[in-house]
This record gives C-alpha cells, structure tokens and sequence, in this order.
C-alpha cells in the first residue's frame, strides 16, 4: 500500500504559448508632484479629522452617558471583585494568617451575638441602629434629625 505520489507539474513560461506578442501601451513615467499632493490631502483630511476629535468625542460621549457610565461602573466592579478575590487568595497562602483571620471571625460572631441577639432591648436596638443607617444610605430623613 504505497501512497500515490504525484509529481509536481513545472510549467514552462518561455514556451510560445505563454508568450504574448501584442504592443503593450506608453509607459506613463513617475509624477512625484502628483504623489506630493495625494500625500497633502491625505494629511489635510488626517489633520482636520484630529482636530475636530474632541467636538466627535464630546457630543458621543454627551449621547451616550448613561451607557458609557454603567458599562465602566460593570467593568470596574468586576475587576475590583478579581483583585479583591486575588488577594485573599494570596493572604490565604501565607501559612498562619489564614487560622487567625478565621480565629478573629469567630470571637466577632461570638461577640456579636452576645452583644445585639441575646436580649430584646438589644435587638431593638440594633434594629432602629440598622433602620437610622438604611435612612441615611437612601436619603430618607428621620423625623427626629434636624433639617439643614
């Protein structure tokens, strides 16, 4: 079972089948002064589209402000998430910090839960402490804070 080889076909350019004896047309000879002005316009319209850039990039960006702004809060979000999930990944490779950090988590909950869970004032408490904060984050005012 040997595989067909097949031979390369060289074909010959001189023979006279290939060879054309039409008249070719004039040679049009080499104009540097039309290249010159070919390269002028070239940079005129390269110079006026630079510097009407920042009117285009005003009035795009004054359309689509909305959209631009989510997209870079989205795409700032996700690269903080990263960042933030490679270094905690990095700190939890350093051999005795990650038992502490969760040690310090521990005593926290503990202390929390002793603090704010166990007894009913507390738990009211904690709830108007959580309520005056959530007023505060959405812009609602307490009717007990002053007005400025």
């Amino acid at each position: 079972m040997d595989p067909e080889v097949k031979e390369d076909v060289i074909e010959d350019f001189t023979s006279p089948e290939f060879i054309s004896t039409e008249e070719s047309g004039p040679v049009t000879p080499f104009s540097s002064s039309e290249t010159n002005e070919q390269w002028s316009q070239v940079v005129d319209k390269a110079t006026a589209f630079l510097a009407d850039l920042p009117d285009y990039l005003t009035d795009f960006f004054g359309q689509y402000k909305r959209p631009i702004v989510t997209a870079g809060l989205i795409l700032g979000s996700v690269i903080a998430v990263k960042l933030t999930l490679a270094i905690l990944s990095s700190i939890n490779e350093i051999p005795l910090l990650s038992p502490t950090f969760e040690l310090i988590g521990l005593g926290y909950s503990a202390w929390f839960i002793y603090r704010y869970l166990l007894r009913a004032s507390n738990r009211k408490e904690l709830s108007s402490d959580f309520n005056e904060l959530k007023a505060q984050v959405l812009g609602q005012r307490n009717q007990n804070t002053p007005k400025l």
